[in-house]
């Protein structure tokens, strides 16, 4: 099987659900690390593969593919179709979508965001992305307590797309202490067969 191209940033938390995913599967990849300092995410020839100019994206034998939910849903799909990643439940199938729209949104506007201005250097509310963070985690805590993931009885791309800017809050100044299941929820993901972990940055002090 050729490799699959993972073209990323490696302190990418969008970039990191996808190799997570790439590796969960078990499937073969070569990253391709972008100089976004530079540019090169908005280069013409990435630019036909990322119309966007975002990572991560993908090529698969020639397909190209861009956003990292849909990638998540395209691998399980391709290469993993009727496992328990995707499940094919009308009611479980929703709940994963209900936490693919989360990480898209309240994830990414919370501890993405405060970590971007941390490790990054952008210009993101830190104040208010932190305390974003700690109101999602307020509910994913309630929401954990007494099960094990996040959308069905076993891990599922919903748990996945969730872990990577939940992990590392604490880059962006957000402390996990007060959150014992949310911790309990990340330690179970990092002991699937196939975890492997982000790049990661200094840490802040924490707010």
């Amino acid at each position: 099987m050729t490799p699959i191209k993972l073209y990323r940033n490696p302190k990418s938390g969008h970039c990191h659900r996808v190799e997570l995913m790439l590796s969960f599967l078990g499937l073969p990849y070569q990253t391709v690390d972008l100089d976004m300092a530079n540019g090169a995410h908005k280069a013409p020839e990435y630019l036909k593969i990322s119309p966007f100019g975002l990572v991560p994206a993908i090529d698969d034998n020639g397909y190209t593919l861009s956003d990292s939910n849909a990638i998540l849903v395209y691998l399980v799909q391709a290469y993993a179709k009727g496992t328990s990643w995707l499940p094919g439940d009308p009611k479980a199938l929703a709940e994963v979508q209900r936490w693919l729209s989360v990480a898209a949104d309240n994830i990414y506007s919370g501890p993405a965001a405060a970590r971007l201005v941390k490790v990054f250097g952008t210009a993101h509310d830190h104040s208010a992305a932190v305390q974003k963070a700690h109101a999602l985690f307020a509910v994913m805590e309630a929401h954990l307590a007494g099960r094990d993931w996040l959308a069905a009885e076993v891990i599922t791309i919903a748990d996945v797309a969730g872990y990577s800017y939940i992990a590392h809050a604490p880059e962006g100044g957000v402390d996990l202490a007060p959150y014992p299941n949310l911790r309990a929820w990340l330690a179970r993901i990092e002991a699937q067969k196939g975890f492997v972990a982000m790049a990661t940055s200094p840490l802040p002090e924490l707010a």
